[in-house]
């Protein structure tokens, strides 16, 4: 959160302004960039407004947080209010989401949107959003998980009339979303005091929820049989759910109307798209509408399979992959997911396509004919092989040729890396990725960044922490040759050389090999750990903590990386690849890397210059020891 105080010193702190130079102050530490003007202004306006409706309610000793992050992703709610519940004299706390807007008009097909002016396309309607912060609270923050009573929501739009919402109010059901306006501001006020009592500080309530153990955030392939089979595991919140609707009022638009219609929904690493992907299928298949998910992923096809369809073989069915649709009859599908799209290839012929099948023809145009909505979730920054070519312009085209509506969702707030916005921004700045180069890394309470001096030291300190519970992996760049496949029984080839130190890659194949899980389970079987994954392997998976090895094909000299295509044994890197395809993919493969870890990161690179320099940018060591979030998933 950017601030904490009782309502009486918010209120005086925004009479004289010093509150908003200190919300912005904590702003540029925690993110590393100054808030936006319309952010400084919403704070500003709506603040104020709050603040003088507690001390009128005689609220002034409830504790007020302001910008609370939410545990283990980006997103922030704009208040939360602590204090003791008038009747049961327990901690009681009270979401608020507070909207300058004037006029609101419904979704004309789907009450949890609507339209307001300032915005081009639907947002989520108020009342939802903020219940979905309570309920993310109570998955996801001990204090509450047992007490889900002790928790509400209320969307305050207080320069709003009654007229003005109008339609607003009708998905009220509980009180974990509630709408006042500013023509209602006594009833908001009765509303406060029926949950927070004027007599008793709210300061002991608010320090219970900010020591609240933190549940690290449940795991994708862990929960995907429920999650396609029985009901939504994970809560989306504000852009993800607008992308959710939207996509599931396309289909139904679609059958109504007998037309297409193309999603793309787009977001950097941990955005929720796999999550998002996870849910519709989920509810597709639940509402009996024709859906398949396809990737361009063998691992993460294959694990879904595993992992979603253990109990029924039709549930395995539902993943494909990208080039399954060669000879697929149009629009048989009501939708098609394709997850990871920015791995969509020119065409889905390969050396083993019949000659009869080798049409030319590309492969987003089967990906789009194959449906009646099909829906692309990408990453343009995560293309990590040539060839690759899954970006919105390239969809676009091909919806605009065939005269098809088509409409982009782009999703903000990430759930990876802990939820650190400040870790991405620092691994994007680190690698070139976004101007203004390499920064210094100031550690957060989100995610923990530490550098080994050797890759022992990495592995040493990645099974330390596996002793406790968490899941750990090692990854590097595709520096070292790869071996042939061993036989049953036989050894793995030990490829990865560095010094005296020596390890495997993951399998290749599709059967397990001396104990080491088939190469689509490396991510998700915990005998993973010991060999080394590669950016195919890793993409588009995540565990608690991830060792990185940068090899000799990203080095830094004087003031810059420099790649070094020849230290890369990548096979898909052609004399046709040029030399600046080449730096951005290998710059990308790094990002991808980097980015798996969920609560902490440590980096090794067996460059000695590289090495003083990641020294210079984290202060962190792999002796140190980490600061856990609280006890480990598993042992709960």
């Amino acid at each position: 959160m950017l601030f904490r105080a009782s309502a009486k010193t918010v209120a005086v702190m925004a009479l004289d302004g010093s509150l908003f130079l200190h919300l912005t102050e904590q702003f540029v530490h925690l993110h590393g960039y100054r808030p936006g003007t319309s952010e400084v202004r919403s704070w500003e306006r709506s603040i104020p407004v709050l603040a003088a409706a507690l001390n009128d309610a005689g609220l002034g000793d409830v504790e007020v947080m302001l910008e609370y992050a939410l545990p283990l992703n980006s997103k922030r709610a704009d208040v939360v209010l602590a204090g003791v519940h008038p009747v049961t004299g327990e901690p009681s706390y009270v979401v608020v989401e507070l909207k300058q807007w004037s006029q609101v008009l419904p979704h004309e097909d789907d009450p949890t949107l609507c339209h307001v002016e300032r915005y081009s396309h639907p947002v989520l309607n108020p009342v939802e959003q903020v219940r979905r912060y309570c309920d993310y609270l109570v998955n996801f923050n001990g204090a509450v998980a047992d007490h889900g009573h002790r928790i509400s929501g209320v969307a305050f739009l207080h320069n709003a009339t009654e007229f003005d919402v109008a339609g607003l109010r009708d998905i009220e059901r509980d009180g974990r979303g509630l709408l006042f306006t500013g023509q209602r501001r006594g009833e908001f006020l009765d509303h406060l005091r029926s949950r927070l009592s004027d007599e008793r500080s709210g300061a002991r309530a608010a320090d219970e929820l900010l020591s609240g153990a933190t549940v690290p955030s449940k795991q994708l392939m862990a929960v995907a049989a429920e999650e396609v089979r029985e009901r939504q595991q994970f809560v989306l919140l504000d852009e993800q759910q607008v992308a959710y609707r939207m996509v599931l009022n396309a289909v139904e638009r679609a059958k109504r109307a007998d037309r297409k219609e193309v999603v793309i929904v787009t977001g950097g690493p941990g955005t929720g798209k796999s999550v998002i992907a996870l849910q519709l299928l989920g509810e597709l298949y639940r509402r009996g509408v024709a859906a398949v998910h396809a990737t361009g992923s063998q691992s993460f096809t294959k694990t879904m399979r595993k992992v979603a369809g253990s109990r029924k073989r039709e549930v395995q069915d539902l993943f494909k992959y990208f080039n399954s649709f060669m000879t697929t009859e149009k629009n048989s599908l009501d939708a098609l997911i394709c997850d990871e799209a920015h791995r969509i290839r020119e065409t889905s012929a390969n050396r083993y396509t019949r000659a009869e099948l080798r049409t030319g023809r590309a492969q987003v145009d089967e990906l789009i004919d194959v449906a009646h909505v099909p829906v692309f979730f990408l990453d343009e920054h995560q293309v990590v092989r040539p060839g690759e070519m899954g970006t919105v312009d390239d969809i676009r085209a091909a919806a605009a040729r065939r005269d098809i509506v088509c409409r982009v969702v782009p999703l903000d707030s990430q759930f990876r890396c802990g939820g650190s916005d400040a870790y991405l921004r620092w691994v994007v700045r680190l690698l070139g990725l976004e101007p203004g180069g390499p920064v210094v890394w100031e550690p957060d309470d989100r995610m923990q960044l530490l550098v080994a001096e050797s890759p022992e030291e990495l592995e040493a300190f990645l099974d330390a922490r596996r002793a406790e519970k968490y899941g750990a992996r090692m990854s590097a760049g595709y520096c070292w040759r790869w071996s042939p496949e061993p036989k049953p029984g036989d050894p793995l080839p030990l490829d990865v050389v560095i010094g005296g130190w020596a390890r495997p890659w993951n399998l290749r194949g599709d059967r397990s090999v001396s104990g080491a899980p088939p190469s689509a389970l490396w991510a998700t079987d915990p005998a993973g750990f010991g060999q080394i994954g590669c950016v195919y392997t890793a993409q588009g998976f995540e565990y608690d903590w991830s060792g990185v090895i940068i090899g000799p094909d990203l080095v830094w000299r004087g003031d810059r990386w420099v790649t070094d295509r020849t230290a890369s044994k990548d096979p898909v890197f052609k004399k046709s690849t040029s030399d600046t395809d080449v730096d951005r993919l290998i710059r990308n493969t790094y990002k991808v890397l980097l980015t798996r870890g969920m609560v902490g990161t440590i980096v090794y690179s067996t460059d000695p210059e590289t090495r003083d320099k990641l020294r210079e940018l984290v202060s962190g060591r792999a002796e140190s020891r980490p600061v856990a979030f609280e006890e480990p998933l598993q042992r709960r």
